[in-house]
């Protein structure tokens, strides 16, 4: 086969790594569940088994592409120029940050600077004051929901901690 040949082929190298992150990620997932209540257990199984199928979907997809010729296994065009453009690094740089800081900042707060920093850079900038606001709605929700009313083991830092004092003392 030509280079001329490779060329026109699409390669799903680089769209092949999020689905199989995700199977793992799944698969991981279901071993941290067995000794939970039950319901959570039928949740984490319908939505990770959905999630599995759609990945064998795309598996079977690109499978089935590689056997025919019409893509390769190449990374070509994964990282560019226009990932910066288009805030894709940004939105990478951000999801790095949440996973290191959601220890020390908490839930709430880790959320908050990851929605408004995804939102803003996505946006080319544009709007911050919308992003800052879907930021607070979206990670009070959060904190509403998962902390508040749900008390799950989510990371607490500043702000749950305050709020679980006004509470107590409110």
């Amino acid at each position: 086969m030509s280079g001329r040949d490779y060329d026109h082929r699409r390669q799903m190298g680089g769209e092949l790594i999020i689905p199989a992150l995700a199977v793992c990620f799944t698969l991981y997932y279901f071993t941290t569940i067995w000794n939970s209540p039950w319901t959570a257990q039928v949740s984490a199984f319908s939505i990770g088994g959905i999630l599995l199928l759609l990945c064998a979907a795309f598996f079977i997809k690109t499978a089935l592409l590689l056997r025919s010729s019409e893509a390769s296994l190449g990374l070509g065009g994964l990282v560019g120029i226009e990932d910066v453009r288009n805030g894709r690094l940004a939105l990478v740089l951000a999801t790095i940050g949440y996973v290191w800081l959601i220890e020390d900042l908490g839930f709430t707060l880790t959320t908050f600077l990851f929605i408004a920093i995804s939102i803003t850079a996505l946006g080319h900038g544009k709007n911050v004051g919308r992003a800052t606001a879907t930021a607070a709605v979206m990670s009070l929700a959060g904190w509403a929901v998962f902390i508040w009313a749900f008390d799950t083991r989510f990371p607490r830092g500043w702000f749950e901690t305050t709020m679980q004092g006004l509470m107590a003392n409110g």
